[in-house]
């Protein structure tokens, strides 16, 4: 299987496991002024066409998760933050704003590994993603409205969706930062454990839903996805139609027949 060419990021792909890490310590991981949104964008469309992957984790290199968007270029007025405003919001809509585009509509899971702060920006693409595990050294905040602008890369649709919206509400409003462990209690991270663990914790889930029979695995997080902007009506037939699909899968035979033999299942992809 080949790999995307990536320009500040690394990938690794372990079973039917890939692993994003971005590589910009040096800018915190920041989001704008480096090459990280084109990395993200070929990264997750290559996995989503890649048959052989079934879980994509996102972590980050060095102290930071992501710091979101590059300060010293907001206010050099330079990058994305250039321009006139119609400049400026064609920038957003063919830019930063294809992320949400592409990790709402990705067909296979994805997680985040939160290793150090994850801000603005990259507090959301945090919550862009299906799970989330942090580091205990992670913080976490909406923090847009502390520099005077909003989040402009959609965050604030996927944060009220995670936490309801009054919690998504005080934390806009307000723009606080956030332990690993407040954000565990409100419900955005799965879980919170040592740094050295985190990455190993990541992969372990990964692992688990990557032993799953591939096709179902993609179907089922298409379903979910559905299920959020569909009509129960609506939403039973793709159910109908989708499950109609599984049960033709030589995948689920094999899942059938592991059950009743009392063995793990041996999956093709087919």
């Amino acid at each position: 299987m080949e790999l995307p060419i990536l320009t500040d990021s690394s990938l690794d792909l372990t079973g039917r496991v890939a692993v994003l890490t971005f590589r910009r310590d040096d800018l915190r991981n920041a989001l704008t002024g480096t090459a990280l949104i084109d990395d993200i964008l070929r990264t997750v469309r290559w996995a989503d066409d890649e048959s052989g992957v079934s879980v994509l984790v996102i972590t980050g290199e060095g102290a930071a998760f992501s710091s979101g968007g590059n300060i010293k270029e907001m206010q050099d007025r330079a990058g994305i933050f250039a321009g006139s405003t119609y400049e400026i919001q064609e920038q957003y809509r063919r830019g930063i704003q294809q992320i949400p585009l592409a990790l709402h509509k990705a067909e296979i899971p994805l997680i985040a590994a939160i290793n150090g702060p994850a801000v603005g920006a990259g507090f959301d693409l945090a919550c862009m993603c299906d799970l989330r595990i942090a580091s205990k050294r992670a913080l976490m905040g909406e923090t847009f409205i502390n520099l005077g602008i909003i989040p402009g890369d959609g965050g604030g649709w996927f944060l009220q969706r995670l936490i309801g919206y009054q919690r998504a509400a005080e934390l806009t409003f307000t723009g606080r930062m956030l332990t690993a462990d407040e954000a565990l209690q409100m419900g955005i991270v799965l879980d919170v454990v040592e740094p050295a663990e985190l990455l190993p914790r990541a992969m372990e889930l990964a692992g688990k839903i990557a032993a799953k029979p591939p096709q179902a695995l993609r179907l089922t997080k298409r379903m979910m996805k559905l299920a959020q902007r569909s009509d129960l009506p609506d939403f039973l037939d793709l159910c109908a139609s989708f499950q109609a699909m599984a049960h033709h899968t030589e995948d689920h035979q094999e899942a059938v027949l592991a059950f009743i033999e009392k063995r793990e299942g041996q999956y093709s992809g087919t």
